[in-house]
């Protein structure tokens, strides 16, 4: 009863109100995209003879320079075999970049990204390994001082029964430096 107040006074009306124009734009948008299709792409040998920029507007095609031709990327293949077109001449993408000078950018700037992760791998190991020395250091060094500690508590023990032993059989001496007399 209070939730209908609450609507009819019109606290949800406005976001209710957006809500139902949102949903109604993206049902008009989505029939809109499937209602058209997208124009079916020129065949890449049509575009043959024209310029490089002409042939690779369609992401297919490959630009053979000194035969002018266009060809279709032979997707099979990782590399366009040199009957199609030299890699020095062959040219997919863009048509300032010939395809061998791609591989190789390509090569070069993959390693380097490989050695670039694993430097980053190592010095985060290194860096907790090291974080990890660090504790076990303290830990050990805590160890080492309590040692010393009850060392020299004891050793502090046996002196006080050693001069104990030597007052009560009269050997103490005043200058712990002197030499014992033979009594």
């Amino acid at each position: 009863m209070a939730l209908t107040r609450l609507m009819m006074s019109g606290a949800y009306r406005a976001p209710a109100f957006v809500f139902a124009l949102i949903l109604y734009g993206v049902i008009i948008n989505t029939e809109a995209q499937t209602a058209t299709p997208a124009p079916a792409p020129a065949p890449c040998a049509l575009r043959s003879n024209t310029s490089c920029a002409e042939c690779l507007q369609n992401v297919t095609c490959l630009w053979c320079e000194p035969t002018k031709l266009c060809v279709d990327y032979p997707v099979r293949r990782i590399l366009p075999p040199r009957s199609v077109c030299p890699l020095n001449d062959a040219r997919w993408g863009v048509c300032w970049v010939n395809f061998q000078i791609l591989i190789i950018t390509m090569s070069v700037l993959g390693g380097i990204i490989i050695i670039a992760i694993l430097l980053c791998c190592l010095c985060c190991c290194c860096k907790c390994e090291r974080h990890g020395n660090s504790r076990e250091d303290a830990k050990v060094e805590r160890q080492n001082r309590a040692r010393k500690t009850r060392q020299k508590a004891k050793r502090n023990e046996m002196q006080m029964r050693h001069d104990e032993i030597r007052k009560k059989y009269g050997i103490a001496k005043d200058n712990p430096y002197a030499r014992m007399d033979d009594h």
